[in-house]
């Protein structure tokens, strides 16, 4: 396990996953974006090339294992979810919203750290 590719994965995944946020979301708080769908969708580009080099750093640091690089996608998709959702559309969460994210945290933590 290589933590530098690893952490360098994560900070892509982040980035990647924001920027997903705001390309899916923005239409929901913003009228200069829902006018302008194709220009959302261009940024599909851009994604896509900071996903594929999240993805080839994670797998790296996992010792070439893919899916605890799923997982770190998954989990890190679902952090941006909570924290732009609140953000943007004062969406609190529930209950159930903090259980299924702490278990979203044991998933990469069992990646990390169990051999």
């Amino acid at each position: 396990m290589n933590l530098k590719y690893i952490i360098y994965g994560g900070v892509l995944f982040i980035l990647s996953q924001t920027i997903i946020w705001y390309q899916i979301n923005s239409q929901f708080f913003s009228q200069w974006v829902k006018d302008r769908p194709i220009l959302m969708a261009l940024l599909g580009f851009p994604i896509s090339y900071i996903l594929i080099y999240g993805s080839k750093y994670a797998y790296e640091g996992f010792g070439g294992l893919l899916w605890p690089t799923r997982f770190m996608g998954f989990v890190s998709g679902m952090l941006i979810m909570t924290i732009l959702t609140y953000i943007h559309l004062d969406e609190g969460f529930s209950m159930k919203t903090a259980i299924t994210l702490f278990l979203c945290f044991i998933i990469v933590l069992i990646q990390l750290f169990w051999k």
